[in-house]
């Protein structure tokens, strides 16, 4: 049985991992690192990639923080006890071409006492330009991953995180999905605490292969300034979704997180054009048309 501190321990090695392996798939930019201590309880690592030949910017923070859980979060979690512990791993990359994806990560573990205590997390992503055969490779890698574990935790978590990772008031998803799960326990997942760690931590290391093999298929394409005026506009749903529904965001915010850290999911620039409607037939408007819950990636689109 593992503690929550060999739990933070894995994550800090999931965390530099990742980091060495996008400093080598970007070829030229490096992290930034910045350590930082929590009013309250516990700390982080906060490291952050950008102006590279591929990343424009990105973060890959680690955190492990302790402390008393606020009224409005208690409330929130049904819970009565007041200390807290929490450690995880959050990865958001903004590509500098509008044909890589952006792409999300987090794996986390919350723990009240040995009684009340889960996993959660996930990785999805928000291309600018949907290529089917980019999602079809994406979901399938996740497929396989889940299914290592449990047979059905791949459509399960497939269709929570559709439902996630949905704007609402565009009435759109905020890219083709992937899969996101919560409050992962032995009782609604078959699985015991060690086998749902080894699952979050076999996330953790097929990061970096699934991402650089989406970077090497597109990194090299041109673009346009059209182009590049679409992938801000994305961009900008994606800050939308991160601000009004973002869970993780909510958290950090209201136990007092380090704002940096929160904030690093945004992207260095993006737009906001108004009613912006895509031309007929354009890719722009093929990209809009797939914006939508339930497609399935797995099954062959490209």
């Amino acid at each position: 049985m593992f503690t929550k501190e060999e739990i933070a321990a894995s994550y800090r090695e999931i965390q530099d991992t990742i980091c060495k392996g996008l400093e080598e798939a970007d070829g030229s930019a490096v992290f930034e690192e910045e350590l930082w201590t929590r009013e309250g309880g516990g700390g982080g690592r906060t490291r952050i990639i950008q102006d590279g030949q591929v990343i424009e910017r990105g973060g890959v923070n680690f955190s492990a923080v302790h402390g008393k859980l606020p009224e409005k979060i208690k409330t929130a979690f049904g819970v009565q006890e007041e200390d807290f512990f929490a450690t995880g791993v959050s990865i958001v990359i903004h590509p500098k071409n509008p044909w890589v994806p952006i792409i999300h990560m987090n794996i986390r573990y919350f723990e009240l006492n040995k009684q009340t205590r889960w996993f959660g997390g996930g990785i999805d992503l928000t291309p600018h330009y949907i290529i089917p055969a980019d999602a079809t490779f994406f979901h399938k890698q996740l497929k396989e991953i889940c299914n290592q574990f449990q047979m059905n935790f791949y459509e399960r978590f497939k269709k929570w995180a559709d439902d996630y990772f949905f704007i609402k008031h565009r009435q759109e998803t905020r890219g083709i999905g992937g899969i996101f799960f919560d409050r992962l326990q032995p009782d609604n997942s078959m699985l015991s605490y060690d086998q749902l760690f080894d699952f979050s931590k076999a996330l953790g290391k097929n990061f970096v292969p699934i991402y650089a093999e989406l970077i090497k298929r597109n990194q090299k394409k041109s673009y346009t300034l059209d182009q590049k005026d679409w992938q801000f506009i994305r961009r900008s749903r994606y800050v939308e979704f991160n601000l009004v529904y973002d869970s993780g965001t909510k958290f950090g915010l209201e136990t007092n997180g380090r704002i940096e850290s929160i904030l690093m999911s945004l992207p260095p620039q993006a737009n906001w054009v108004y009613n912006h409607q895509p031309i007929a037939g354009s890719e722009e408007e093929k990209t809009q048309q797939l914006l939508k819950k339930g497609i399935d990636w797995v099954k062959d689109l490209g």
